[in-house]
């Protein structure tokens, strides 16, 4: 498990050198960014949702499974958050840095960076792929809501609106037909190809764009924040471990486990920068946040699996 996790961090990190090296070229500008971003989420989530329900046999017991699964992820998040919000109190969480801590410790890209990464670890169990997009779910409905709400300071945040209309809500909307109905049995080979084409596209996009980013920052400025460091510790290593024993308390699959573990321990999300760009709520911190915890994670991913 070591060594396949090893391994397929530090391909997925390879994925950082093109837009790298293009952004030191003068080929590719930070303005390209936000076109990029949005092919990568509102086009690669949904294709990514639909190929992992797409792949998997239509099964109450996995249908329980993921429900228990985006329960136990929703719920870890929020205690998680609570526990960071109870241990800075009041007074320091009302510091726009310190709420970005709280979200930005449980907030991971698990479906660009955690799929690929689970599906290897996992190869035994498709219903992992289903996993990720469960997490996601439950991920971007607190982000929607709670995180903007950490990041502004504004309650009106928190809405149901907020919550159903994003576009991972979207993507699993149109991808569970695929799962119920079984509906690649009836699509040509063509099309099916195609699919599978876009999401496996997603992963080196999500890291080309990172690579542009980490290209266009300052070195210094991205490695001497210690408020950085630690958010990407709670990110990488606390985080994960807390979901795990969490889970762990009850009699669920060891693949649900295992995929809890692993996907809990992504690098931030790029959403994080996302919300913080459009709400003007320390864009630099989520930035560097989302840079040194992908950088890192070939470190504590490896680590990880030392518990499955």
């Amino acid at each position: 498990m070591f060594s396949i996790a090893l391994s397929n961090v530090l391909v997925t990190l390879f994925y950082l050198l093109p837009g790298f090296v293009l952004r030191k070229m003068g080929k590719a500008k930070p303005e390209h960014l936000p076109t990029l971003s949005a092919i990568l989420v509102y086009i690669g989530t949904p294709f990514l949702e639909i190929s992992a329900f797409m792949n998997m046999e239509f099964s109450w017991t996995d249908v329980g499974n993921m429900g228990i699964f985006f329960l136990a992820t929703f719920a870890a998040q929020c205690l998680f958050m609570l526990a960071v919000r109870l241990i800075l109190g009041k007074r320091r969480f009302g510091i726009p840095k310190n709420r970005l801590l709280a979200i930005g410790s449980v907030m991971g890209n698990v479906g660009f960076f955690g799929l690929p990464i689970v599906c290897a670890l996992l190869p035994d169990h498709p219903e992992a792929a289903c996993y990720s997009t469960m997490f996601s779910l439950s991920m971007n409905i607190l982000a929607f809501t709670v995180g903007v709400y950490c990041l502004t300071g504004d309650k009106k945040y928190m809405s149901a609106k907020a919550a159903i209309f994003n576009p991972t809500v979207f993507g699993f909307v149109l991808a569970l037909p695929f799962y119920v109905f079984g509906l690649k049995a009836h699509l040509p080979a063509v099309l099916i190809g195609a699919i599978e084409l876009i999401r496996n596209l997603t992963t080196p996009l999500c890291m080309f764009i990172l690579g542009i980013r980490l290209a266009s920052a300052a070195f210094r400025e991205i490695w001497n924040k210690p408020i950085v460091y630690l958010t990407a510790a709670c990110k990488l290593l606390v985080f994960p471990l807390f979901s795990y024993f969490l889970v762990s308390l009850f009699p669920v699959p060891d693949s649900l486990r295992w995929s809890v573990l692993i996907l809990s321990g992504t690098p931030c999300a790029s959403i994080l920068l996302s919300l913080s760009e459009l709400h003007g709520s320390e864009p630099d911190m989520a930035a560097n946040c989302i840079l040194v915890s992908t950088l890192l994670c070939f470190l504590t991913m490896p680590v990880l699996t030392l518990f499955m």
